[in-house]
């Protein structure tokens, strides 16, 4: 069965170190996810696609920064793409395998899943939810851009963590669904 993004309970945000020292988080405000998961709610497959241009760290300038060719050059790659190829259990999570493109290159990624649902909200509808975490290093994408401060540290991590909460809604079926099913 297939389900829809619930955007206001949903997020995608990521941490990166600063100066060696202190975490900065970002988020896109703008992505949409295709899921497909069994009538038991295990998942089958799921594409998210993340619009680059809605990277938001809360400082303008930086923002414009990461939309940059520096960073993203949202110009010439305005999606980052992640698409599963198999859901591992992983004791009571998953391992969701799949193909991650960003900054125009393709390469395998693995994010460790926790799954639930099906839970009926009181509008009848059918929710399920995931929270997702995982790491990269950017510069496997080309997002190499960097300075070594004086006391040999980067400026910007090598390393991102991604962290997601997503929920997800099946509305019951019409009457011409049902009777089709």
């Amino acid at each position: 069965m297939s389900l829809n993004l619930d955007t206001t309970h949903s997020n995608l945000e990521f941490l990166v170190r600063h100066m060696g020292l202190a975490t900065v988080k970002g988020r896109f405000n703008e992505f949409a996810v295709d899921a497909e998961v069994a009538e038991d709610g295990t998942p089958r497959k799921v594409r998210v696609e993340i619009d680059t241009a809605s990277i938001d760290t809360g400082t303008a300038d930086r923002d414009a920064h990461l939309r940059s060719a520096d960073f993203f050059d949202v110009e010439k790659h305005p999606k980052i793409v992640f698409e599963s190829t198999s859901f591992r259990e992983d004791g009571p999570d998953y391992l969701v395998d799949g193909t991650l493109t960003m900054n125009g290159v393709t390469k395998p990624a693995t994010f460790r899943a926790e799954i639930s649902g099906p839970v009926k909200d009181p509008w009848g509808n059918d929710r399920f939810a995931a929270e997702l975490e995982g790491r990269l290093d950017r510069r496997e994408f080309g997002l190499t851009w960097n300075q070594v401060l004086e006391a040999g540290s980067l400026l910007v991590s090598e390393q991102v963590r991604f962290t997601a909460a997503i929920q997800l809604v099946r509305s019951p079926k019409t009457v011409e669904e049902a009777a089709t099913a």
